[in-house]
């Protein structure tokens, strides 16, 4: 009879493992860089719509009640 048990060595960090992780890690960076881009394209949008809906209300104000210039 076999009085010794058998016992089952399990490494930690295998190669596996280690490569698996560095791939979520690196998806994880790359989603993170898309949201970046994304909130950073919305940003500039809505900066460059403010900024020509302002411009063409000043040309309208400024058009529609033009100073004469012999008073």
């Amino acid at each position: 009879m076999n009085t010794k048990s058998k016992i089952k060595v399990i490494k930690k960090g295998t190669q596996a493992e280690k490569a698996s992780a560095k791939a979520v890690k690196d998806s994880t960076k790359a989603a993170a860089r898309e949201m970046v881009h994304n909130v950073t394209n919305w940003v500039t949008d809505f900066q460059q719509r403010r900024r020509e809906e302002t411009k063409q209300a000043l040309e309208n104000l400024f058009a529609q009640h033009p100073q004469p210039s012999g008073i």
